[in-house]
C-alpha cells in the first residue's frame, strides 16, 4: 500500500471528478483521475492505486465492465473498487457487486459517507496486503526450511556414508570441509593393521550360531571402541577379521607408533575377552600383523553400496603377518619397527617367507610402549 494512499477517481463528468477530488483532498491522499473506462484501465495498470472510485454510466467501456476486467486480471494485486452510481436500485447494486466491485455509493455523494467508506475500503486494503506479504514471507521461510532440511538430510546421509569406513571424529572433519574429493583414488603410504582370533574357524564349526554371534558382538564393541580413540581407518570387517590402516584419507604425524599402540590396546582388551570365553570352553587367542608401505586407495563398489579400500603389497604383507602371529603376539615388519623403535619394546622374530612376499622377511613382536622420558 503506498503512503499516502493513492485513489483513482474514474467518471465521465468533470464536475463529478472535481467534486470528489475536493471532499478528499483534505484528508491527504494522492489522488489521479481517468475520464472514461479505457482511460480507467490503462491508469490501473499503471499507477497500481490502492483504491478506485468508479462511475458506472460512461461511455466505451461502463464501470461494470472495468470492474469486471480488473478484477479478472490475474496479473494486478488486489485493488478495492468503490461504485458511484446514481442507480440505486438492489440489481443494479447485486451487479455491481458480482463484477467484483467491494463497496457502492450513490449519487449524489454524501460528504460523511464518502470519507467513512474511502476509509473502511483503505483499511481492509491494508489488512489484505499484510496478509499477503505475510504469506509471501512464509512461503519464503518454507522454502527456505525445506532447503536446510534438505541440506542436513545430505549431511546426515555423507556422515552417515563416511562413519561406515572412518572414526567419528575423522568423518566430521572431512563433513566441516565440505569436500569429501579426499575418497578419490589416489597413492600414499599408510600403515596397516591386520587382526583376527586365533582357532576361530574350529569355534565356529563346534559352537551354536547364536553363542557365536555373542562373541563376535563383544569382539567388535571392544575393537570398535578403540579403533575409534585411535582415529582409525577401517577397510574391512571380515568375521573375526578386520583391517585398519592409519595417515589416509587424511595424513597423521606418526601412523606407525598410533598403529603399535591401538594394537597393544586392542591385545589388552581382547585378552580380557578371552579370559571369560575360556570359562565357557571357547580356546581363542588373538594376533595382529602391522605393516608400512604405499599403496592405492579410494572408494570402491558401486551405486548404494561403497567401501574405501586400500590395494598394494602392505595391505597383503600386514595381512600375511597376522596370520603368522601366535596368540598375544603383534608382528611389525621393519620400517614399521624402524619408526617405533625408540618408543617401544619389541623382540625379534626371525626372517618368515610369507605367501605372496617374494623375499624373507625380518620381523618383530612388539612387546610393550616405553613411556616417554620425562
Amino acid at each position: 500500500m503506498h503512503n499516502p494512499p493513492r485513489i483513482l477517481i474514474v467518471d465521465d463528468n468533470e464536475m463529478n471528478r472535481d467534486i470528489l477530488v475536493t471532499r478528499l483532498a483534505t484528508q491527504g491522499y494522492e489522488l489521479t483521475q481517468a475520464a472514461d473506462g479505457e482511460e480507467a484501465l490503462a491508469a490501473a495498470k499503471e499507477q497500481l492505486p490502492d483504491l478506485i472510485l468508479l462511475d458506472v454510466m460512461m461511455p466505451k467501456i461502463d464501470g461494470i465492465e472495468v470492474c469486471r476486467r480488473l478484477k479478472g486480471d490475474p496479473n494486478l494485486p488486489f485493488m478495492p473498487i468503490i461504485l458511484v452510481t446514481a442507480k440505486a436500485a438492489s440489481s443494479d447494486v447485486v451487479t455491481g457487486l458480482e463484477a467484483g466491485a467491494d463497496e457502492y455509493l450513490t449519487k449524489p455523494v454524501d460528504q460523511m459517507s464518502l470519507v467513512a467508506r474511502v476509509k473502511s475500503v483503505l483499511r481492509i486494503k491494508e489488512l489484505h496486503d499484510q496478509v499477503t506479504a505475510q504469506a509471501a514471507d512464509l512461503a519464503a521461510w518454507n522454502k527456505t526450511l525445506e532447503k536446510r532440511v534438505e541440506e542436513q538430510l545430505n549431511e546426515i546421509e555423507r556422515m552417515n556414508r563416511l562413519q561406515r569406513f572412518l572414526s567419528p571424529q575423522i568423518a566430521k572433519l572431512i563433513l566441516s570441509a565440505g569436500d569429501d574429493r579426499v575418497l578419490e583414488s589416489h597413492r600414499r603410504a599408510i600403515t596397516v593393521v591386520f587382526c583376527d582370533l586365533r582357532g576361530f574357524t574350529a569355534f565356529s564349526e563346534l559352537t551354536e550360531p547364536e553363542e557365536v554371534m555373542s562373541v563376535m558382538h563383544e569382539y567388535h564393541s571392544v575393537l570398535g571402541s578403540i579403533i575409534h580413540k585411535y582415529e582409525g581407518t577401517v577397510e574391512r570387517f571380515a568375521g573375526d577379521a578386520i583391517m585398519v590402516f592409519f595417515n589416509d584419507p587424511l595424513p597423521c604425524p606418526d601412523p606407525n607408533l598410533r598403529a603399535a599402540q591401538m594394537a597393544i590396546e586392542m591385545r589388552d582388551q581382547v585378552g580380557q575377552l578371552l579370559v571369560k570365553w575360556r570359562k565357557h570352553g571357547y580356546e581363542l587367542g588373538f594376533g595382529v600383523g602391522i605393516a608400512h608401505g604405499y599403496a592405492t586407495l579410494g572408494r570402491i563398489g558401486f551405486e548404494g553400496r561403497y567401501d574405501y579400500g586400500a590395494v598394494g603389497t602392505v595391505v597383503n604383507l600386514a595381512a600375511r603377518l597376522c596370520a603368522d602371529a601366535k596368540d598375544g603376539q603383534i608382528l611389525i615388519e621393519g620400517k614399521v619397527h624402524s619408526a617405533i623403535e625408540s618408543s617401544s619394546s619389541t623382540e625379534p622374530a626371525g626372517e618368515l617367507t610369507l605367501k605372496g612376499i617374494h623375499r624373507p622377511v625380518r620381523v618383530f613382536n612388539v612387546c610393550a610402549m616405553v613411556p616417554a622420558p620425562a
